[in-house]
């Protein structure tokens, strides 16, 4: 097997999985929000405000999945099984929120079921997210190449509190996108809760940092045995400083250093992550090319992947170009 061809594919999939994260991470966090106000107009203008972009940020999602489903055949059947339930309750919620999107504005004034469609999706989608990392992280038991474990392995703490890690992560980019992007009470709104959001980010990735190596010896081993530990303090150290920088733009009101600083904080944990698991693709026993497809299989792929890619995020620029600027009240897209 051709060494390099599953680290191409990797990284591709991780690329495809961080895009997700940022782009659709501030469209739920709309959702996230939806209960901590009662205002139809800051309601309306939250999902307006997103309008434009939420229906292709799964794109990244599907090439993820996808990409797994193909490249790395084995982790999949090994995965799927270990995390059957909730995927399929991220992908149930997904489809909720997606219909609830496009149903409440048609339904009006009777859409009070479309909102609570709409912040449930929303709130349940980035909570299964989280617990399909955390369940991934802690390990699957595989025996023989399979999964050998229960179907609710997943239901332990760690898992739990990256699902509620997950949800605050997305709260607090989509305060930070709302901040960016509207003005007036909304983008005062969002202000006011960013802080909140952004103290109980750091809470859950100081206990993920803390409960990784305490209970993983392998993540110890990478994080603090010699030469590592001289150079990968910066992340966490790199993460502090985002955090600081978000604070510091949320108290003096402004509006794209919160937000950027935030999507640098998802950036960091996120690598912090693969550093702690690479070349583990099903922790703590398949590695990618342990779980990688034929070498044909993965070339035959990329030819269709790779000039597909450029068009992809050409598009996605595009579509941000177009409707840069901020929102104005009162103004909407449907």
């Amino acid at each position: 097997m051709e060494w390099y061809l599953p680290i191409i594919w990797a990284g591709l999939i991780a690329t495809a999985v961080a895009l997700y994260v940022i782009l659709d991470g501030f469209d739920l966090g709309m959702g996230i929000l939806f209960p901590t106000t009662q205002e139809e107009a800051r309601r309306d203008e939250m999902m307006n405000s997103v309008a434009p972009f939420w229906d292709g940020n799964e794109t990244w999602l599907v090439l993820g999945g996808g990409g797994l489903w193909v490249a790395f055949p084995q982790a999949y059947a090994v995965i799927m099984p270990a995390l059957y339930l909730p995927v399929i309750v991220m992908l149930l919620a997904l489809i909720f929120r997606g219909v609830s999107f496009e149903f409440r504005w048609v339904s009006k004034p009777r859409h009070r079921m479309w909102d609570l469609a709409f912040s449930g999706g929303s709130i349940v989608a980035a909570f299964a997210q989280g617990v399909i990392l955390g369940g991934l992280l802690q390990g699957i038991r595989v025996e023989n190449g399979e999964f050998a474990g229960g179907s609710f392995d997943w239901l332990a703490p760690f898992p739990l509190l990256c699902g509620v890690g997950v949800v605050a992560g997305y709260g607090l980019i989509g305060c930070c996108w709302l901040m960016m992007k509207t003005e007036g009470p909304t983008a005062d709104h969002a202000r006011r809760l960013a802080p909140g959001f952004l103290i109980a980010v750091g809470i859950c990735a100081a206990l993920v940092s803390i409960w990784t190596p305490a209970s993983f010896e392998r993540i110890a081993d990478r994080w603090f045995a010699a030469p590592n530990i001289y150079f990968l303090w910066l992340l966490p150290a790199g993460t502090v400083v985002l955090g600081l920088l978000a604070w510091r733009g949320m108290r003096q009101g402004r509006t794209a250093l919160p937000f950027f600083s935030t999507i640098g904080i998802f950036l960091l944990c996120y690598a912090g992550l693969a550093i702690s698991n690479f070349p583990y693709l099903v922790p703590p026993t398949l590695t990618v090319w342990d779980t990688a497809a034929v070498p044909a299989a993965q070339i035959f792929l990329l030819i269709g992947t790779l000039p597909l890619l450029p068009m992809i995020l050409g598009y996605t620029v595009f579509v941000y170009w177009t409707f840069r600027g901020k929102l104005k009240e009162g103004e909407g897209y449907h």
